[in-house]
């Protein structure tokens, strides 16, 4: 089976997406860039399957032209589009955790952007974190949106929906999602005490300057 360590890091990182409570039961959706042959594509979590059932084989390989034809006998996560379209429009992508995280989710209900409250913020890419417009989950209008989102981004929110990262790896784009929900789940606190203070344009252009080697410390 080619890909096979690959599919058991998508498998490891799908529980991780329960046991972290980052997106229950069968939500949300992990993919990983990679090559089967000479097809450039990704690999993706099947649909309707419960994480703890995985086996390496659910696991669907996806080309990256949307003619090429899947082999796979289990159906790709409904959300396949708009993973393929980042990985066609993100060179630097090569892993995708999309999360109905609790937190995320609910603020994303209100479909509007975070405005830098906290300087942690700038993780997404950006001096704010963007949220797509709502479109019906698995819809090409849907991955329009969030590519829209995700202009000078490495993260945004989904209106009415979750959220979506993605990294240079499995371990980055997971570890970014789980920042996301973080400060969302800030963010919620924040606004129950009144209109937080928003950190100026300035500061924040300071921050992401420094956030460029924020692993690096």
């Amino acid at each position: 089976m080619e890909n096979l360590d690959q599919r058991n890091q998508i498998i490891e990182y799908s529980l991780r997406l329960n046991s972290s409570n980052l997106s229950p039961l069968r939500s949300g959706n992990i993919s990983l860039r990679g090559k089967e042959g000479n097809i450039e594509g990704y690999l993706i979590t099947p649909s309707g399957k419960k994480y703890e059932t995985l086996k390496p084989e659910d696991i669907v390989f996806m080309g990256l032209n949307e003619d090429e034809k899947n082999d796979s006998t289990n159906k790709p996560s409904s959300e396949w589009r708009f993973h393929r379209d980042i990985y066609t429009n993100k060179k630097e992508a090569h892993a995708i955790v999309h999360a109905h995280s609790p937190h995320a989710t609910a603020v994303s209900s209100h479909g509007k952007p975070i405005p830098p409250f906290h300087y942690m913020i700038a993780l997404a890419g950006g001096d704010d974190i963007k949220c797509a417009e709502y479109a019906t989950f698995g819809s090409e209008e849907l991955s329009k949106n969030v590519i829209k989102a995700l202009e000078n981004r490495i993260a945004c929110l989904m209106s009415n929906h979750g959220q979506v990262a993605f990294g240079k790896n499995l371990e980055d784009a997971f570890e970014l999602a789980q920042e996301i929900e973080n400060i969302c789940h800030q963010y919620t606190i924040a606004l129950k005490l009144g209109q937080p203070k928003i950190l100026s344009f300035e500061e924040m252009k300071k921050v992401l300057d420094k956030a460029k080697n924020y692993k690096k410390g």
